[in-house]
């Protein structure tokens, strides 16, 4: 078994490139920070992976590990193997054995927390555990340090919260975007679509041209689910889709859904960049303020609270789980004084709120 082990540390290596540093440590070698979860083990993972390797072949396993890892974005193994690196050491400055950095107990989790450590950090430490299957302690004193450490934070030292997306900013697109030209057809369709349907800009534009996966991005041919609702307004997003793959037509099926068609009659990608670009300029002119890609999602999902939606229908269109539609809604909760105009009553709000309370009840636990 042991040759066997050694054979699933070999195939989860595949090697690191040249500028990866030279191994010095038996748990954790010196690799690039996006290898860190699956290079780096200790006493419990090894128990781990010999106990799976008695029941599974070597190809089911690493099978059993791609999956789990393409779970994940590829930027997020970098930031997760940062995370992995400062808990290490954190605990070697604290003496903590190895036998005890896995499973982690509560009070070294919230003791790595109060130390100033990223949010982030801590999604890394709970996703390495799950994929060498050990439990995650993380509860009260780890719940508990996380909140009181936000408290801690000097309010000089927070961003300042980015106001939404309103009706008007997406109205003005309507407005000021020229609908027959292939580029802003694809744009209104992409802000209607992140709008209504909460949606995340990665999931329908890509970072850059050379980001281009089809594997990983929506096509013409396959991708994401999107639920996209009628609605009668102006911005809907049926109609906006409806629009840009009728002006946008014979794009080959293995392009990004939102590719539009060039002046030379070929096809070009549609970037983030250029589509936060374009909405800018276009609220810039109209003496608006300019706003970030995430303000899409935010706020489409407070129309929709404000709209009667149910928070389980709201929460399953953004595609978020239970408890990160709560992290999300204490966002929105903090912003909803930025957009709230009179066509919403004080009877609304406190729907919303009661709405929000009971679906918080229900999933918190």
């Amino acid at each position: 078994m042991t040759i066997a082990l050694a054979c699933l540390r070999e195939a989860l290596a595949k090697p690191p490139g040249v500028e990866a540093p030279t191994i010095s440590s038996l748990f954790h070698p010196h690799v690039l920070a996006r290898k860190h979860l699956c290079r780096w083990h200790t006493p419990y993972s090894n128990v781990f992976h010999n106990s799976i390797l008695d029941e599974l072949s070597l190809a089911d396993v690493l099978q059993l590990f791609d999956v789990m890892l393409i779970s994940i974005k590829v930027k997020m193994h970098e930031n997760y193997g940062a995370g992995l690196l400062h808990f290490h050491q954190y605990c070697d400055s604290h003496n903590i054995a190895e036998n005890n950095c896995m499973p982690a107990s509560d009070h070294l989790l919230a003791a790595f927390i109060a130390s100033w450590a990223r949010k982030y950090w801590l999604a890394g430490l709970h996703f390495w555990h799950n994929l060498h299957g050990a439990p995650w302690y993380g509860h009260i004193l780890l719940c508990t340090s996380t909140a009181r450490l936000a408290k801690l934070i000097p309010s000089l030292s927070k961003c300042p919260r980015c106001p939404p997306v309103t009706l008007d900013h997406m109205h003005a697109l309507f407005k000021g975007l020229d609908l027959l030209n292939t580029f802003d057809a694809a744009v209104f369709a992409v802000a209607c679509v992140a709008f209504w349907s909460c949606c995340r800009l990665g999931k329908l534009v890509i970072d850059s041209e050379n980001s281009f996966n089809p594997a990983r991005h929506t096509t013409h041919g396959e991708g994401v689910d999107i639920i996209a609702s009628k609605l009668n307004n102006i911005i809907n997003p049926i109609s906006a889709l409806k629009h840009h793959l009728s002006v946008n037509i014979n794009i080959p099926p293995t392009t990004p859904f939102f590719a539009y068609k060039n002046t030379s009659g070929g096809w070009t990608m549609l970037t983030c960049p250029w589509f936060l670009a374009r909405c800018n300029q276009v609220w810039r002119n109209m003496d608006m303020l300019e706003l970030s890609g995430h303000c899409f999602c935010i706020r489409g999902a407070s129309e929709l609270l404000l709209r009667g939606i149910p928070p389980d229908i709201v929460a399953m269109q953004g595609h978020w789980k239970s408890r990160a539609f709560l992290d999300y809604w204490c966002e929105i909760e903090t912003i909803l004084p930025l957009f709230i105009t009179s066509s919403f009553t004080n009877a609304q709000m406190a729907l919303v709120k009661s709405s929000m309370d009971t679906y918080a009840r229900c999933y918190s636990k």
